[in-house]
């Protein structure tokens, strides 16, 4: 017969029933808690957070590696071109330098401008289209033929030796980016100068160009233009006669 302690433990189980150990091969194994699955999924929310902070410094250097790549850049022909000339006339100089002749430069602050000993002075500019403004800004006239033979467009640059004689010689140093373009050959009675239509825009012409390819009003002209930016006038490079 059951003991009054017997029944007493047996109706608290009943009651307030624990846990029971589940057996698996001599093992005892607990149940898993909800405590235990909250404990589990904090966890895992800690990892997934590190692998994102990890992603985000991979982009971050990726990113900062190709800030620090560097980059290529164009070369800018005109600028080499005229480094070379200007190498090309220190040259020139040290042969005279050898040759006897002394050199000295001018008193002015003007890079560009020499005067040699022998008499001569030396000026660098740019072309206008129809002159040659001097770096110290005064304006020297190129002769219309030279221009035109050496089909020079307005930006080139240029450089002029002044003779003890007096006597002009100019040089074309560097050129300046330019294109093609096609139009008609404009005439003005008033002035007897001579004028290109093209692309709705009208150009100025030397005279001596069209007076060289024997051109006559309503012919079709080609000219040189500066690539960018606008100009006033145009270099012509052939006239097809109509």
């Amino acid at each position: 017969m059951n003991s009054l302690n017997d029944i007493l433990d047996k109706k608290a189980d009943d009651l307030f029933p624990g846990p029971e150990p589940t057996s698996y091969d001599g093992f005892n194994i607990t149940p898993r808690t909800d405590e235990d699955e909250v404990k589990n999924e904090d966890g895992d929310e800690t990892e997934e957070k590190k692998e994102i902070i990890n992603l985000t410094k991979e982009e971050d250097n990726e990113d900062f590696a190709e800030k620090k790549l560097p980059q290529k850049k164009e070369l800018d022909t005109t600028s080499m071109k005229a480094m070379l000339h200007k190498i090309k006339d220190q040259l020139d100089t040290m042969l005279r330098m050898i040759d006897g002749e002394v050199i000295k430069q001018a008193e002015k602050i003007n890079p560009d401008i020499e005067n040699l000993s022998t008499g001569e002075k030396i000026v660098e500019g740019v072309f206008n289209g129809e002159k040659m403004i001097g770096s110290d800004g005064k304006e020297y006239s190129v002769p219309p033929n030279y221009a035109s033979k050496s089909k020079l467009v307005e930006g080139d640059m240029m450089k002029l030796t002044i003779t003890a004689s007096g006597s002009f010689v100019y040089k074309q140093i560097s050129q300046i980016e330019r294109k093609r373009v096609t139009g008609e050959l404009i005439s003005d009675p008033t002035t007897g100068g001579w004028s290109a239509l093209a692309d709705g825009h009208t150009y100025k012409i030397l005279t001596a160009s069209v007076t060289f390819f024997k051109g006559k009003a309503g012919d079709e002209v080609v000219i040189l233009i500066p690539t960018e930016g606008t100009s006033e006038w145009g270099a012509v490079e052939n006239i097809i006669s109509k």
